[in-house]
């Protein structure tokens, strides 16, 4: 008979889109106890691959998956190469459920319900206050808006990503050449979230990736490059293998 799976959870990684399906990550820990002399269950991390036709129908987007509760039912795979599965196992998913969520639902409905009241106490208050503020209007002098080289100055120094210490360059990750060796290799999926998790606090990978300076071939920081692809990071931070 066919191997069968069933996980729950929320993605853990962004989605990620192919020509006929779509991919996401997730992570599952084990029960609380195990049984008597045996050793108790880690974390697992997924990585499920559902058709578009299929996802679609759930109404998901790139931003909710990462919220939404959702159930999994599929078949395990090994087959799928480390770029497309860097979980350490791939899930062909037959059936995918958006589960409802109890605790989300009460807190949205306290969440609005302390905002409608903020909003009545907010409009009784300027109620009170707004004879002063006509009054206080009559002589308040202009104030000047901010120049506009001074805004587009704040701008693009908001724009500038910043990136880790000890980066030499900045490179287009798809100028960046993997070797066969690295290819081969799965690096430790607990070590991959850790940094994933970093790059969403951050806004930039950890450290800065090795390279050739001529060629480009990747040097060092094969994890870091697969979580740059994960993430769609354009551009990634480097050091050239002399300088390191």
């Amino acid at each position: 008979m066919p191997h069968k799976m069933t996980i729950t959870g929320s993605a853990t990684g962004p989605l990620r889109e192919y020509d006929r399906y779509v991919a996401f990550d997730m992570r599952e820990k084990g029960s609380p106890a195990a049984p008597k002399g045996l050793k108790k269950s880690t974390f697992i991390s997924y990585t499920v691959f559902v058709a578009k036709k299929a996802f679609n129908k759930t109404g998901l987007t790139k931003k909710s998956i990462m919220h939404e509760k959702i159930l999994i039912q599929g078949e395990p795979t090994l087959d799928i190469p480390i770029d497309e599965c860097p979980g350490e196992i791939g899930i062909i998913c037959f059936q995918i459920t958006v589960l409802p969520n109890k605790n989300d639902k009460e807190a949205n409905e306290s969440k609005d319900k302390k905002e409608a009241q903020q909003e009545v106490s907010a409009t009784k208050q300027e109620e009170k206050q707004e004879p002063v503020a006509k009054e206080a209007k009559t002589v308040q002098p202009e104030v000047n808006e901010t120049p506009v080289q001074e805004k587009k100055a704040a701008q693009l120094k908001k724009q500038q990503p910043i990136q880790p210490k000890g980066t030499k360059d900045v490179v287009s990750f798809e100028d960046i050449i993997v070797p066969e060796a690295f290819l081969k290799t799965r690096p430790n999926p607990v070590k991959t979230e850790e940094v994933i998790e970093f790059v969403k606090r951050t806004g930039h990978l950890d450290k800065p990736l090795t390279i050739e300076k001529e060629t480009k071939v990747l040097k060092d920081g094969y994890r870091r490059y697969i979580v740059a692809k994960t993430m769609r990071i354009d551009k990634v931070p480097v050091v050239y293998e002399h300088q390191k």
